[in-house]
C-alpha cells in the first residue's frame, strides 16, 4: 500500500506559484475532456451565441474546439480572461444572485494550464479580431486574427503539462462518447441554440457526430422538438408533459410512462435554472415519485426543468457545479414528486406504444412446406394431427380446439357501444390467461393478474388514505409458523398492518395466529401471505415507513388478484376492463410492466400483407 510519507522534518509554508496553482485548480474543474467541453460550451451559451460547433480528435486528448457566434471578447480583455478569477458574469459583491453558467472565472486559464490553449475573438462592433495562446501556463503576445464573429477556443494536447493525468482517461472512443452526452445535455437546456459535433481524428475525413437545428416556438415545442432529436420519438411519444409550480420553485418537462423505463438511469436529466446536474435530492425525488410503479431495477426516463430564484439556490458547492443545494429542499422534493404523481395519474390506463411495437417485431411468418396451410404445418412440427374445424350452425363459431382457449364472446346486446371504449370489449380469454378484446381500430391483449394486481393495488391505497382497510374476520383462526426473524418483523409492524386490514397475534414459539385479514383480498392463503409480507419489509428496512407500507401494499394485491388458470366469464373480462379505463395507472404492473399491449388494425393488416 502506497500511503503519503508523513512529514517528520518541519517545512516553511510557502506561496504556490500561479503555474502550480492553475493547474491544482485545473484538477478540479477539468477531470476529462468532456469537462473542457462543457466549460466551454457554457461560456458560449453565457455570451448570448445561438450557434455552437464542437469538434475533438483523438477523444479530445489531441484536439478541442469550440467555436460560437457570440457577443466575442474584445481585444484589449482577452489577456485578462486568461487570469484566475477574472470574468464579466459577476462583480464579486453577490455571489447569491448568479443567473449565468460560469461565474468562477476558473476554466480558461485552468486550460491553459494543462495545454496548448488558442483563444480567438471578434467582439461585436470590433474592426478585427484577435488572439492570444497559453502554453503551459505561458502567455504568448496578442496577435491580429481572421474571424466574422464570435469566439473560437483551440485546446490542443491536453494534460500535456500533467502527464500523469493522461493515464487515468479512458479509451479514445470513451472519452468521445462523454463529449458526445455533455453536448447533449447541454442542448436540452438551450434548445434555441443550434449545435454540432465533429470527429476531426482524421483530418482528411472529418466525421459529423451530432447536428441540432435551432428550435422554434413555445416552451413545450421548443423542447419537445429538441428532446426528440436527442433522446428519440419514442420517449416523446410515451411521455408526460410537466407544468407545475409552488412557493416560488416552477417544474417543467417531460416525464416518461412507467412502462416507458430502462434498466438504467442514463435517460435521467434534471435541470436547475438551465443547469445541468446530478444532484442527489432531485434524483431521489424522481425516484421516489415512481416508487409503486416501478421494480427495483427500473429506473424512469425524464428531462425535468427547475426554476427557482437565484437566492434561493446555491450552484457554487461542487467543483464542477453538478450538484446544488436548495434553501427550502422540501419544498422543491414535495414539487417534484407531488407534480410527478399527479401527472402519471392523470395519464389513466395508458401503456407505453413501444410495446405493441415490440409484439409486433416478435411476430415472424413461417412457410408452410408444399404449399400445406399454416395450421397443417404447425401441428406437423408438433407430430400432430390437425384438429378439424367444426362449424357450429346455431352461431356460427368454431368449438375451442386447444387447451385453454376460450371461444369467442358476443357483446351483450345491452352494451353495444363498449367496442368504442378505449380497452374495447371482450371476445376471448386464451391460456386462461390473458383477454383478448376488440376495440374500435384494432385489439387490445390484457394480462389478467397484471392487472387486476394493480387495480387491488390502488383500491388498497385509497382505503388506507381514507379510514383504514375493512378486514374480515375469519370463523377459524389460522396459525401461521414463520422462522423467527419473518415473525419479528411482522410484530414489529403489527399496529399498520392493522389498519390494512390484517389482525395477527403471537401463537407460542415463531407462531402468529391470524384472525382478520382485508376484505378487499377476498379469501386468501395466510399461510402463503404473511411470509411474502415479512419478505417486503426484509427488502425495504432502509426506506421510511410509507414505502414499506406501500410495499406490503403490493404484496397483498398480488395475493388478491385473479390467478392465471382460471377461466373468466364474459361479464368479469369487461368489468375488468372499464376498472382499468377508470382507474389511474392501471396501464401497468405494480412492478412497472406493462397490463396490455394494443394493436391497431392497420398493423395486423400489415402483419398479413394487406398494407
Amino acid at each position: 500500500m502506497n500511503a503519503p510519507t508523513p512529514n517528520i522534518g518541519r517545512r516553511s509554508i510557502r506561496q504556490l506559484d500561479a503555474a502550480a496553482a492553475n493547474r491544482i485548480a485545473a484538477g478540479e474543474v477539468v477531470e476529462r475532456p468532456a469537462s473542457a467541453v462543457k466549460e466551454l460550451v457554457e461560456n458560449a451559451i453565457d455570451a448570448g451565441a445561438r450557434r455552437i460547433d464542437v469538434s475533438y480528435a483523438d477523444g479530445g486528448k489531441r484536439l478541442l474546439r469550440v467555436e460560437d457566434d457570440g457577443h466575442g471578447i474584445p481585444a484589449d480583455e482577452l489577456p485578462l480572461a486568461l487570469q484566475r478569477h477574472a470574468t464579466s458574469k459577476i462583480d464579486g459583491s453577490d455571489l447569491v444572485n448568479i443567473l449565468t453558467f460560469g461565474f468562477r472565472g476558473e476554466a480558461l486559464p485552468s486550460l491553459g494550464a494543462v495545454g496548448r490553449l488558442t483563444v480567438t475573438s471578434r467582439a461585436s462592433g470590433a474592426p478585427e479580431a484577435a488572439s492570444l495562446t497559453v502554453r503551459g501556463g505561458d502567455t504568448h503576445p496578442l496577435r491580429p486574427a481572421a474571424l466574422a464573429r464570435g469566439t473560437v477556443v483551440e485546446l490542443e494536447g491536453l494534460f500535456t503539462a500533467t502527464p500523469a493525468r493522461l493515464k487515468f482517461l479512458r479509451s479514445d472512443r470513451a472519452e468521445a462518447q462523454a463529449i458526445g452526452e455533455t453536448l447533449r445535455r447541454l442542448a436540452m437546456a438551450a434548445p434555441g441554440v443550434a449545435f454540432s459535433l465533429t470527429d476531426r481524428s482524421d483530418p482528411d475525413s472529418p466525421r459529423e457526430i451530432l447536428r441540432l437545428e435551432a428550435e422554434t416556438g413555445d416552451l413545450f415545442d421548443a423542447l419537445g422538438s429538441r428532446l426528440r432529436a436527442i433522446l428519440g420519438p419514442d420517449f416523446l411519444g410515451n411521455a408526460l408533459r410537466i407544468d407545475a409550480e409552488r412557493d416560488g420553485v416552477a417544474l417543467t418537462g417531460y416525464a416518461a410512462l412507467p412502462t416507458y423505463s430502462r434498466g438504467s438511469a442514463v435517460t435521467q436529466h434534471i435541470f436547475v435554472n438551465g443547469r445541468p446536474v446530478r444532484d442527489k435530492l432531485l434524483l431521489g425525488a424522481l425516484r421516489a415519485a415512481y416508487s409503486d410503479l416501478l421494480s427495483r431495477d427500473r429506473h424512469p426516463a425524464a428531462a425535468l426543468f427547475v426554476e427557482v430564484d437565484p437566492d434561493q439556490v446555491d450552484v457554487n458547492v461542487h467543483p464542477a457545479k453538478a450538484e446544488v443545494r436548495f434553501r427550502d429542499p422540501g419544498v422543491v422534493r414535495g414539487l417534484v414528486i407531488g407534480a410527478l404523481r399527479q401527472t402519471l395519474a392523470g395519464a389513466g390506463h395508458r401503456a407505453s406504444t413501444t410495446v405493441g411495437g415490440a409484439m409486433l417485431g416478435s411476430f415472424r411468418s413461417e412457410p408452410g412446406l408444399s404449399g400445406e396451410p399454416r395450421p397443417a404445418y404447425a401441428a406437423a412440427r408438433a407430430g400432430l394431427q390437425p384438429a378439424p374445424w367444426t362449424p357450429r350452425p346455431a352461431d356460427g363459431f368454431a368449438e375451442p380446439q386447444a387447451a385453454g382457449w376460450s371461444a369467442r364472446i358476443d357483446p351483450p346486446a345491452a352494451e353495444p357501444e363498449a367496442a368504442n371504449l378505449p380497452l374495447g370489449i371482450a371476445r376471448a380469454h386464451i391460456h386462461e390467461t390473458y383477454i383478448v378484446a376488440q376495440t374500435a381500430d384494432g385489439m387490445v391483449l390484457v394480462d389478467a393478474h397484471a392487472a387486476h394486481e394493480r387495480l387491488t393495488y390502488e383500491k388498497l391505497k385509497a382505503a388506507r388514505a381514507g379510514s383504514g382497510v375493512p378486514g374480515q374476520m375469519l370463523l377459524i383462526p389460522e396459525i401461521v409458523e414463520l422462522d423467527a426473524a419473518s415473525r419479528g418483523r411482522l410484530i414489529e409492524a403489527e399496529t399498520e398492518l392493522a389498519r390494512l386490514g390484517l389482525g395477527f397475534e403471537p401463537f407460542g414459539g415463531n407462531a402468529l395466529c391470524v384472525r382478520e385479514t382485508p376484505a378487499i383480498l377476498g379469501e386468501v392463503d395466510c399461510r402463503r401471505l404473511l411470509p411474502d409480507l415479512a419478505d417486503a419489509l426484509a427488502e425495504d428496512e432502509g426506506r421510511g415507513l410509507e414505502a414499506r407500507i406501500d410495499a406490503v401494499l403490493s404484496r397483498m394485491a398480488c395475493h388478491g388478484s385473479i390467478r392465471s388458470g382460471r377461466a373468466l366469464r364474459a361479464e368479469e373480462m369487461n368489468a375488468l376492463l372499464r376498472a382499468m379505463e377508470a382507474t389511474p395507472l392501471s396501464g401497468q404492473c405494480n412492478h412497472g410492466r406493462p397490463t396490455y399491449v394494443e394493436l391497431k388494425l392497420h398493423d395486423i393488416e400489415r402483419l398479413f400483407g394487406r398494407r
